[in-house]
């Protein structure tokens, strides 16, 4: 199940369960899309890998499974991956 991570790992802006500005990529680090296109150039800069939009969980959902409160953000500063 998706943690749906509260914020952007680079900005640190807020980004709530049912955000269509979120985009994760297959280890689900999560970007908005903001830092996605200007920033990171559509590459995770963690593992690599692309960017999908992270799925919205129906609120009835939300209360028996919650998004995550754990904010996650790149200490080093949000910088594109480098080239393999």
């Amino acid at each position: 199940m998706l943690e749906l991570r509260p914020n952007c790992e680079c900005c640190d802006r807020d980004l709530p369960p049912e955000s269509p500005d979120a985009l994760i990529c297959t280890f689900e680090c999560t970007f908005c899309a903001d830092c996605v296109e200007a920033v990171l150039g559509g590459t995770c800069p963690n593992c690599g890998g692309d960017f999908v939009r992270r799925p919205v969980r129906p609120a009835a959902l939300l209360v028996k499974y919650p998004a995550s409160t754990r904010r996650v953000l790149k200490a080093e500063g949000c910088r594109p991956a480098e080239a393999a």
